[in-house]
């Protein structure tokens, strides 16, 4: 899968959005990649998730695993593709944690997988879970990386298309000084 066909699915799921977000790194932006409106659609799960997989199909991995919300399906279907088994970690009491009975360990080869990487936090922190652990981090795979500047994570890091989304910090945002209307998209958006 090629970047073109990636865009063709962004649009046609409408996932691409634009407006005035406030996103989960907080920092603003005038775009939004809304992946549950592709994973909604179980062959673009499939397709996305297998072309993570075959990126990462040498590393032996055991466990697949993402941070909840938006990778649990990511996790799933990669690991699914891989056939290891799928796990999370979830925020508590604004701490990422490893919960629900799900463990790793010294036998453990581990790909931590993401939808969305704007700042890369969530993935550090489960690496970092990961390896506290004994489990070897054998990279980090995502389907969109928006980051402004390379995240080095110290394992390789793989994504099916790199897209250049402008971020701002809330304090610099030209958008909020224009006084447009905000909204935080995501697992945290108000029902309609």
């Amino acid at each position: 899968m090629n970047p073109e066909e990636l865009m063709r699915i962004f649009e046609s799921t409408g996932a691409l959005l634009k407006g005035h977000f406030s996103l989960s790194s907080g920092l603003h932006s005038d775009q939004y990649l809304q992946c549950a409106l592709i994973l909604q659609h179980p062959k673009h799960a499939a397709s996305l998730c297998t072309e993570i997989a075959k990126r990462f199909e040498g590393d032996k991995v055991t466990a697949v695993c993402g941070p909840a919300l938006g990778a649990v399906v990511v996790s799933y279907e990669v690991a699914r593709a891989m056939g290891a088994r799928s796990i999370f970690c979830e925020r508590r009491e604004g701490k990422m944690i490893l919960s629900r009975g799900f463990s790793v360990g010294p036998d453990d080869s581990v790909l931590v997988v993401e939808d969305v990487i704007t700042t890369g936090t969530s993935v550090k922190e489960i690496i970092e879970i990961m390896r506290r652990n004994g489990a070897k981090v054998v990279g980090i795979g995502a389907i969109c990386d928006r980051s402004s500047k390379p995240i080095d994570f110290g394992t390789r890091f793989e994504s099916l298309i790199k897209l250049d989304i402008k971020n701002y910090p809330a304090q610099d945002c030209s958008l909020c000084k224009e006084g447009i209307p905000i909204q935080k998209p995501g697992s945290k958006m108000v029902d309609k």
